[in-house]
């Protein structure tokens, strides 16, 4: 490759260390995915465009198509598409692998998803989620409603995460109001309420008119959106405004659940926020965003919701629910804040340094007895005078510098200054030395 290279929009790239801080994420929300049953799949990137074009209005706009430069023989003429989200696929999988689960199926998926996005901080289009969900045969228990947010939220409490709130509605509580109203093209009215917080409530209710709604009805579509609360007091609000159906009936029973256990079990941890719409068809009950607080404007950094008939076959329905954090959208953006960052550029806790060239094979052995005890190290990539190779090591965060002396190996934590000698057959470096960590800048200063 020659000439000048330019970065293509909306497929981000870290640097080593904002990279550990990545991978130091991922790791704990896979260990506390796990810590709470749920087991790892992986699926395929790519699904029948048909399929992934089924989502909603707007699906057509998010989907990458793709195709090879030059047919071959074994071409299906099929349209597949890169996946957009990780719910769209699972329940293909569950479809086809439904004889081999057993059911409730409660699987965690951590991949690149790819998105027909307009490139802006926070919008990708190409990123990382990482999703769980439960999936049930037939029918599905309204308790894993509540028990989903609250892996999600113990998983996002292990990590150097600023405040955050996880806002819920039930799609049952629009639906039935609006029936209630007499708007029964409820898609279009929850798309257009859903813009809300971009174009604002007037013309929201403006949008509404013009798609057919009386202004009573478009003004009242929007009190409902105005509503919220951290406990069931959201009920009693609704019913003021004099709607009554039995969809709404149901949407304020299931949610009034929800608030009621995570009350009990993590309270604050959930708001009950009545324009929580989430723009994609297939979710009929619970619906979740996570938002940083004080920053909102940001958008969302995950969400999720209910899905009842996501996943059939004709016979069997297999009802879910499940909730993703967008990884890399939350990432970068504690990164891009200088909230957090990664203690070093490399995971190599000991540079062995060379006298001369003909050390290599000695410094070989000794990084290879390091090594089996599970100490990161790397042999200096020349012979040098053993400044140059401390600053080396410094200017990438390694914290020890591993010496060859006339009184044998010694070890010097280039930060102190302390050099003391070292048997590689038994010395360690300290706990928190071994692997790079997370920093946040803001508590040191």
């Amino acid at each position: 490759m020659s000439g000048k290279v330019t970065p293509i929009s909306g497929f981000p790239e870290f640097l080593p260390s904002d990279r550990i801080v990545e991978l130091q994420f991922l790791d704990t929300i896979r260990e506390t995915f796990e810590l709470h049953g749920f087991a790892s799949i992986e699926t395929r990137a790519v699904e029948p465009v048909e399929r992934l074009s089924n989502q909603g209005e707007d699906a057509d706009k998010e989907i990458y198509g793709v195709r090879r430069l030059a047919a071959g023989p074994d071409d299906d003429g099929a349209g597949l598409g890169l996946h957009f989200d990780l719910t769209v696929p699972f329940a293909r999988y569950v479809l086809e692998h439904a004889g081999k689960l057993a059911f409730p199926f409660r699987r965690y998926q951590i991949q690149k998803v790819w998105r027909g996005e307009r490139p802006q901080e926070g919008r990708y289009r190409e990123f990382t989620q990482a999703d769980i969900d439960v999936v049930d045969s037939g029918e599905l228990p309204n308790h894993y409603e509540v028990e989903l947010p609250l892996v999600i939220a113990d998983a996002l409490r292990r990590l150097p995460v600023p405040e955050f709130v996880i806002k819920v509605n039930n799609r049952k509580i629009p639906e039935g109001f609006y029936r209630g109203l007499g708007l029964d093209d409820v898609t279009t009215v929850l798309r257009i309420v859903d813009k809300i917080d971009k174009i604002g409530p007037d013309k929201v209710v403006e949008r509404l008119v013009e798609a057919g709604a009386t202004d009573k009805q478009a003004k009242l579509a929007v009190q409902l959106a105005d509503i919220s609360s951290t406990d069931t007091s959201f009920v009693e609000q609704v019913r003021a405004l004099g709607v009554e159906h039995e969809i709404l009936d149901e949407g304020l029973e299931q949610l009034s659940q929800v608030m009621a256990a995570a009350a009990e079990h993590a309270p604050g941890l959930l708001m009950a926020d009545l324009r929580i719409a989430r723009g994609l068809d297939y979710y009929t009950g619970a619906v979740y965003e996570i938002y940083l607080v004080g920053q909102e404007s940001f958008g969302s950094v995950g969400g999720g919701g209910r899905y009842d008939a996501l996943a059939s076959d004709g016979k069997t329905t297999y009802p879910g629910v499940g909730i993703s954090i967008g990884v890399s959208r939350l990432v970068h953006r504690l990164v891009g804040q200088g909230l957090v960052k990664g203690s070093r550029s490399t995971p190599t806790a000991v540079l062995i340094a060379l006298t001369a060239e003909e050390d290599r094979a000695e410094a070989m052995r000794t990084a290879a007895q390091l090594r089996g005890r599970g100490i990161p190290v790397e042999v200096a990539p020349a012979a040098a005078k053993f400044g140059k190779q401390i600053k080396f090591a410094d200017r990438r965060g390694i914290p020890f510098v591993w010496f060859s002396t006339d009184n044998g190996p010694e070890v010097k934590d280039i930060r102190s200054g302390e050099q003391v000698p070292a048997d590689p057959a038994t010395w360690a470096p300290p706990a928190h030395d071994v692997r790079p960590s997370i920093e946040t800048p803001q508590e040191n200063s």
